[in-house]
């Protein structure tokens, strides 16, 4: 397997395929560094070599931020949002969705399983 950004990518996958493992990488964005490399998308990660992969590495170290700096980001503006009490910020405090979704009857992902409250019986 090669390494690339800390991440192992699978080595029979063809190259424009294998860079989306790498957190913060589509499809575009790895067609993008291949032809900044000057690399063919189809060819197949195993047939690259060294110094291919050292350009594509190069590529991803200039120009973007990937894996751990990006989710660092990410957690950071997340945390923003939560301490300056935004509404977005109390969403995701209360984990519900924060972009306008509805709640009533969906978001079942981000809300958990359903907890049924049962009725209470009065006492005598």
């Amino acid at each position: 397997m090669a390494r690339i950004a800390g991440v192992d990518i699978p080595k029979d996958k063809r190259v424009e395929i294998a860079l989306t493992y790498i957190y913060g990488i589509g499809r575009s964005i790895s067609n993008r560094i291949l032809k900044e490399a000057g690399i063919s998308p189809g060819i197949r990660v195993k047939e690259l070599d060294e110094s291919e992969l050292t350009k594509i590495r190069a590529a991803l170290e200039r120009d973007y931020r990937v894996e751990g700096d990006l989710r660092r980001d990410v957690l950071m503006n997340i945390k923003r949002l939560m301490d300056t009490g935004s509404y977005r910020g109390l969403r995701h405090r209360r984990s519900l969705p924060v972009r306008g979704q509805r709640t009533n009857t969906n978001a079942r992902t981000r809300k958990g399983p359903k907890k049924t409250v049962g009725a209470r019986r009065k006492e005598d």
